[in-house]
């Protein structure tokens, strides 16, 4: 089977690449969002795209 790229990124992901606690992942992640549903995007609570994270977080990849 072929692998692909996650098409999200978790609060728990996000805490553990990012070196926070998961609290503060949530809280980022919330923000994200916020700004995903001002220019129009549905979202995900908890969530966040990974090609938007990993935009927002300059020279981050999130790995399989």
């Amino acid at each position: 089977m072929e692998k692909t790229k996650k098409m999200y990124v978790t609060a728990e992901e996000a805490a553990e690449m990012l070196g926070v606690s998961t609290g503060y992942a949530y809280k980022i992640i919330r923000g994200l969002n916020e700004k995903l549903k001002a220019k129009g995007y549905r979202t995900i609570c908890g969530k966040v795209p990974t090609k938007y994270f990993e935009e927002k977080f300059y020279g981050l990849t999130v790995a399989m």
